[in-house]
Formats: C-alpha cells, sequence, structure tokens
C-alpha cells in the first residue's frame, strides 16, 4: 500500500510503499478514506511531542475516516504503530473506532473531532462553562478557536470575545457567533485596555488559551487588580495551545489580587466524558450548527502539503 512514511524525526513523510497492516485480536483493518493533518501529527513528527516515537519508519497519521470490512463508515483514533492513518490502509482496536453520520462527508469527518472535540472538553468538562457567562478565546482565528467560538454559544455562552492575529479572519468571526474581537497584534498597553474594556462588568468567566507567550501575559495583565477589592466571580482560564510561545512570566499579583484559576487541558479524559463529547461534536456539525473551512490534499502530494501554511483550515490528506 502507499503512505506517508516518515524516516526522520524533524523532515516530512515521504509519499511511498509501505507494508500491509494485520489485524490482532480486538483489532480491525480500516480503508482509509480521509485523515487530517493536524499540528500535532507535525510535533509528533518532530520529536518534539512527550509522545512522539523514536522506532522509525512509521506511517504519519493520529486519526481519519475510513470503511471497515463490513462497509461500516467510522471514525478512528491511535493506529498500532508502526501504522497511522495517512495511508491507504491502517489497523486500529475496534473500540477506537466511532460511527460517523451520515450527513457529513469524510473530510469534514475527518477534520472536526480533534479540534472540536478538544474545545468542547476545555469548555464544558474543564472549565465547566455556565449559561450567560462571558467567554474569551484567545487564538479564535485558527481552526480550534474558530471552533471554540461555536462551541461556547451552543454550551450557552451569554458573551463570546474573539481575539486573534488574523485580521481578516478575526472580522468573519460574527458569523460564527463572536459577539466581540480583539486584534492580538497590537501594542501591548493598547491590547491590555482591549483585554479590560471587553471584559466588562461582568469580567470573564471562562478563558480558552490556544496562543500563550506575549498575548497571555498582556491578558493576565489586564485581569491583574491594582487594589484591594472584594473577590467577584471565579475566571477558570484553561490554557490548550502555545502557538505565540512555550512561556510566559506569571507575576505573583496576577493569582493573589483577582480569582484566576488557571487549568490545562489534562490529558485524555474519562472515556465517557471523551466519547459523549464526541457524538456532540459530530451531531452538531450533522446538523449545521459546527463549521471548519477543508483543504482537500492527495496522499502524493504529503511533503509538499506538510511544509505548507493555510491558516484557519485543516488540511484533509485523501488516500
Amino acid at each position: 500500500m502507499n503512505a506517508a512514511v516518515l524516516h526522520t524525526l524533524g523532515r516530512p513523510p515521504r509519499f511511498e510503499p509501505f507494508s500491509d497492516p494485520v489485524a490482532g485480536q480486538g483489532e480491525v483493518i480500516v480503508e482509509v478514506r480521509a485523515a487530517a493533518l493536524k499540528p500535532v501529527d507535525k510535533q509528533l513528527a518532530a520529536g518534539s511531542h512527550y509522545a512522539s516515537s523514536r522506532e522509525l519508519p512509521l506511517v504519519s497519521g493520529a486519526d481519519g475516516v475510513g470503511l471497515l470490512e463490513d462497509g461500516a463508515r467510522v471514525f478512528f483514533g491511535g493506529p498500532r504503530p508502526p501504522y497511522g492513518a495517512m495511508a491507504e490502509r491502517t489497523v486500529v482496536r475496534r473500540v477506537q473506532c466511532f460511527p460517523v453520520p451520515d450527513a457529513l462527508d469524510n473530510e469534514t469527518a475527518a477534520a472536526i473531532p480533534n479540534p472540536g472535540v478538544s474545545a468542547w472538553l476545555s469548555l464544558q468538562h474543564r472549565a465547566k462553562l455556565s449559561a450567560g457567562e462571558t467567554v474569551l478565546i484567545v487564538g479564535a482565528t485558527g481552526v480550534a478557536g474558530k471552533l471554540a467560538v461555536q462551541i461556547a454559544k451552543i454550551l450557552g455562552a451569554g458573551r463570546v470575545v474573539a481575539a486573534g492575529r488574523n485580521e481578516q479572519a478575526l472580522s468573519a468571526l460574527g458569523d460564527l457567533g463572536a459577539d466581540a474581537t480583539i486584534q492580538l497584534d497590537q501594542p501591548r498597553e493598547a491590547l491590555i485596555e482591549a483585554f479590560r474594556r471587553e471584559a466588562g462588568a461582568q469580567g470573564y468567566g471562562v478563558i480558552i488559551d490556544y496562543v500563550w507567550g506575549p498575548p497571555t501575559e498582556a491578558l493576565l495583565a489586564a485581569l491583574t487588580r491594582a487594589e484591594f477589592a472584594v473577590a467577584g466571580s471565579e475566571t477558570r482560564y484553561i490554557e490548550v495551545g502555545e502557538s505565540a510561545g512555550p512561556t510566559i512570566a506569571l507575576p505573583a499579583a496576577v493569582l493573589r489580587s483577582a480569582a484566576v484559576s488557571i487549568l490545562g487541558t489534562a490529558g485524555i479524559p474519562p472515556w465517557q466524558v471523551l466519547t459523549d463529547a464526541f457524538r456532540q461534536v459530530m451531531e452538531h456539525a450533522a446538523g449545521g450548527r459546527l463549521r471548519v473551512d477543508t483543504e482537500r490534499v492527495p496522499l502524493a502530494d504529503i511533503e509538499s502539503a506538510w511544509e505548507r501554511k493555510v491558516p484557519g483550515r485543516r488540511q484533509v490528506v485523501i488516500p
């Protein structure tokens, strides 16, 4: 079979033949129809992710959509190494295959689960978003950020503030449910003031952060109080990504002056929580309430597509 084969960490995979998978106990062979090319796939291939494999060669791709032997169309995750999703066929445990709604095409079904489920879990499971709260999405112009804007509204947010660096994409977020936007590429003091202004009297109940780095430092400065005051409602700050930088300076005053709890995504949640989030995301996508922009990439073009940047869209590899 043909596949996207990784030979060297830090280099793009190559389109070439790879041995066909053979199913073991509890496993199934999947005829792959589509596999999303995600940041985590690139991190794994670069060797920068904590779960990166050092046993090469291997096939890239953490998840995708395909057909089982009985004709069932499924979304699958976690192929058994050295097999991956970016191939004509792969092998996974049967329990890691989930039905795909008929209304979803293969590209959307492959593109939406990873960022959509992550955003759903961040907002509902980690932040425990309550109806009527104000939500701030930092990094809202990326694929995951745009889905987080939509999901925040689905989950009952009273107001959604979207902050991002892509001005064109930022201007279109109103159509996805954003009530206000903040341009991250502005001078630090102006950015701090924008964060304070859009927080309003109620403040941010939930913050989902996909960027970290300097924009986060400006946001934390905006949350810091300059005087003794009665604590208001808690802000649950969920750190998800680091597209603007892997580290920040965190002054003690941030946590001592304001009711801010900083949380991570905390890895994989309990199976029931994960599968329920997947079901919700796929049902809303099938119903047209969640949208994702995609770009088709033939498997044969994987090497050139790997290096190409497509802001706000998810590349989907088609075998």
